[in-house]
């Protein structure tokens, strides 16, 4: 095997794009190595970022992971006393929104990430889909089992190359009213938002489904790589 000098080895770090994935202090080991691994196979460079880990000062992309629920102040909700929530990743998450979307650093929102990216541009959520939907059969499984209709012509539709999709579901909330510029791309058969984008930024997505636990789903996959290579371009 052709070995590499150490100058070599750090030129071809360099090249690899540095993606922020956010995540829990207290939790998250699992969720964190399945983004580790889609991020790194898709040729990014995978950095944990937590409410007790220092933010660099420069991130080529940024993905918003899934998590507890959303604190319910933050988008003018009543609180919900049978939920785990984690005020300092919001303060966080929110925090690096601001921070890097105006720079037009690429942003995936996972799960919770979709539902904050929203909170953050004035959205709302439904704070529990089973309370307001009545009938609504609970699906919580990291298979793909949902079906979710994509608009077309959508940046999403465009990415993953379908117009619709079978996903997983590992969620009780939702997107409710589109925040600033947040167009709704993806609904399951049931209604719900599944899908989110932004009319403003080159890539700004969010959905409230898990890609990167579809390792052998090549749409899913696709969804990864355009972050990766959109903040290769940036």
């Amino acid at each position: 095997m052709l070995e590499r000098s150490a100058p070599e080895v750090a030129s071809l770090m360099a090249e690899r794009p540095l993606i922020g994935i956010t995540t829990s202090d207290h939790k998250s080991r699992i969720a964190w190595w399945f983004d580790w691994f889609a991020v790194r196979r898709h040729g990014g460079r995978p950095l944990r970022l937590s409410p007790a880990r220092p933010v660099p000062a420069h991130l080529d992309g940024l993905i918003i992971g899934g998590g507890d629920d959303i604190q319910a102040h933050l988008y003018g909700a009543e609180m919900h006393l049978d939920v785990r929530v984690d005020p300092e990743r919001d303060e966080l998450e929110l925090r690096l929104l601001e921070r890097f979307i105006p720079g037009g650093i690429p942003v995936l929102g996972i799960c919770r990430g979709a539902q904050l990216i929203n909170v953050h541009l004035g959205g709302t959520l439904d704070p529990d889909i089973y309370t307001t939907h009545e009938g609504l059969k609970p699906r919580r499984t990291v298979l793909p089992r949902k079906t979710v209709d994509i608009v077309g012509d959508s940046q999403l539709n465009r990415i993953l190359k379908v117009t619709w999709c079978r996903i997983n579901s590992l969620h009780h909330q939702a997107v409710q009213r589109a925040g600033e510029g947040i167009e709704i791309v993806a609904r399951d058969r049931d209604g719900l938002v599944q899908g989110i984008e932004s009319r403003h930024h080159d890539f700004l997505i969010g959905v409230q489904w898990h890609p990167e636990w579809l390792i052998f789903n090549r749409p899913q996959q696709r969804l990864i790589r355009a972050l990766v290579n959109a903040a290769r371009r940036a």
